[in-house]
C-alpha cells in the first residue's frame, strides 16, 4: 500500500472513530458516574439507621462480614438512571427470596476503544456494576449513560423505617465510592468565607452563656480547669445543617463516647481547612461535599441538656479558633 493510501485510510478510520466517540463516549471521558436516582443529584450515600450503614466496608452479619457495595439514597418509586454506558444483563436476585425488592440488573461497560495509527489510544478500563433493589425497564441490550434504567422498588415494605436506597456493587467487589461522587472543584484559596452552617442562623451566630456554660472559643470548661477548644454555632434541634466549605468527609466523630442522643458528628477536610462538626447526624460519613450542600441535621440537644441554647460544636482539627472564618460567612 502506498504512503498516500495509508494516510487516506488512517484519516478515514479516525473520522469514523470520532463519530463513534461522539455517539458512544468511552468510560475514560467520564471519570465519574452519572446521577443514579432522581432526587439525589450528587449520589448521596445512605448513612446509618437501625438496619446498618450504607458506606463501603460497613459491618454486616453482626460484624462477621463487610458491605461490599455502596447504598445510594433513593426514594421508593423514584426513577433510576444508568451511571455509564454499557450492556445490560440480568435479572440480579440479591435476596433470592422473591420479596418486593428482590430485583436488579448488571451493566457491563466496554474498554475496547483504540486508534489504528502509529499512536494508539491507551487501553481504557471498562466498568461492571450491579444495581440492586430496582426494577429495570429491560434486562438485556445496550444503554447509554444517563438514560432511564428503571424505578426504585418499595424498600419500606421490606425494611420499614430504613433509608431507602439502591445497592450499588462493583462486579469485582471493589469500592465504587469515588466513581459515584460528582466532580467537586477544589475550594478556592482566595474565598475564605465559610457558608451558613445551620438553617435559621444565616449569620452563624455563636451561642452566648447559659447555665451549662458559654459558646465562645476559650470559654472555661470543667470548673475552670479546661478551655473550650471550639465554637458553638446556634442551631435548633432538627434543623438542616450545611457544609461550611467544600472538602472530603470522614467519620463518624463521637465527642461524648457514651452513645447519647447527640453523640455523632463528621469531619470535613478541604483546601486549607479542616473542621469537626459535632452534635449533628450527617447524611453520610465519607465522600466529597460542596460548600453549602446539605450535610445533615441537628440532633436533639434538649434531650441531653434541657434548657441549653441548642448548637453545633464547630472545632478546627488543630484546635485553633474558627471564629473569624464563621464571621466572614455571615449572610453567605
Amino acid at each position: 500500500m502506498s504512503a498516500l493510501s495509508l494516510v487516506a485510510l488512517v484519516s478515514l478510520v479516525s473520522a469514523v472513530f470520532a463519530k463513534q466517540l461522539d455517539a458512544h463516549p468511552p468510560q475514560q471521558q467520564h471519570r465519574h458516574w452519572a446521577q443514579i436516582c432522581s432526587g439525589n443529584p450528587t449520589n448521596r450515600i445512605r448513612g446509618c439507621d437501625r438496619y446498618g450503614c450504607g458506606q463501603y466496608g460497613a459491618d454486616r452479619h453482626s460484624g462477621k462480614g463487610k458491605h461490599v457495595g455502596v447504598d445510594v439514597i433513593c426514594a421508593d418509586g423514584a426513577t433510576v438512571y444508568a451511571p455509564f454506558s454499557g450492556q445490560l444483563s440480568g435479572p440480579i436476585r440479591f435476596f433470592h427470596n422473591g420479596n418486593a425488592i428482590d430485583d436488579g440488573v448488571q451493566i457491563q461497560g466496554s474498554g475496547n476503544w483504540f486508534f489504528l495509527t502509529s499512536h494508539p489510544l491507551p487501553s481504557l478500563p471498562g466498568y461492571c456494576v450491579k444495581l440492586v433493589c430496582i426494577h429495570p425497564i429491560r434486562y438485556q441490550g445496550q444503554i447509554q449513560r444517563g438514560q432511564q434504567l428503571g424505578r426504585m422498588l418499595p424498600m419500606q415494605k421490606v425494611f420499614p423505617g430504613i433509608i431507602s436506597h439502591i445497592h450499588v456493587e462493583n462486579c469485582d467487589h471493589s469500592d465504587p465510592t469515588h466513581l459515584l461522587t460528582p466532580v467537586v472543584p477544589p475550594f478556592p484559596q482566595q474565598d475564605t468565607r465559610w457558608a451558613t452552617v445551620c438553617s435559621g442562623n444565616p449569620t452563624n451566630e455563636i451561642r452566648g452563656c447559659d447555665r451549662y456554660g458559654c459558646g465562645y472559643y476559650g470559654a472555661p470548661r470543667r470548673n475552670g480547669k479546661g478551655k473550650h477548644t471550639g465554637v458553638d454555632v446556634i442551631c435548633s434541634d432538627g434543623a438542616t445543617v450545611y457544609a461550611p466549605f467544600s472538602g472530603e468527609l470522614s467519620g463518624p466523630i463521637k465527642f461524648f463516647h457514651n452513645g447519647n442522643a447527640i453523640d455523632d458528628g463528621v469531619q470535613i477536610r478541604g483546601s486549607g481547612f479542616c473542621v469537626k462538626l459535632l452534635c449533628i447526624h450527617p447524611i453520610r460519613y465519607n465522600g466529597r461535599i460542596s460548600k453549602g450542600q446539605i450535610l445533615g441535621r441537628m440532633l436533639p440537644m434538649q434531650r441531653v441538656f434541657p434548657g441549653i441554647t441548642s448548637h453545633i460544636h464547630v472545632e478546627n482539627c488543630d484546635r485553633s479558633d474558627p471564629t473569624s472564618n464563621l464571621e466572614r460567612g455571615k449572610g453567605q
